[in-house]
């Protein structure tokens, strides 16, 4: 089953730590529960999204290599607005 994105990031070409900044950026602009694809080719993203998932109420749903392009699919966490 594909995941289907609400917003797609492509970081592809940014250093880090860019590709993580653009990431909460782009997550402050989702509403809880939607999903964020994001796309980089910083080789120190898989660790650096994988830190910033534990410590955040996010979920990582897949993470994937495709050749030099790292694929990340973070459900936004956090309440629902009321």
């Amino acid at each position: 089953m594909a995941l289907q994105p609400d917003d797609l990031l492509d970081a592809r070409g940014l250093p880090c730590p860019l590709p993580l900044l653009k990431a909460k950026q782009a997550l402050s602009r989702l509403a809880p529960g939607q999903l964020l694809e994001v796309q980089a080719t910083d080789a120190g993203s898989w660790r650096d999204f994988e830190t910033f998932v534990a410590q955040s109420p996010h979920e990582m749903h897949a993470r994937e290599e495709r050749g030099e392009v790292y694929h990340y699919w973070i459900r936004k966490g956090g309440a629902s607005p009321s």
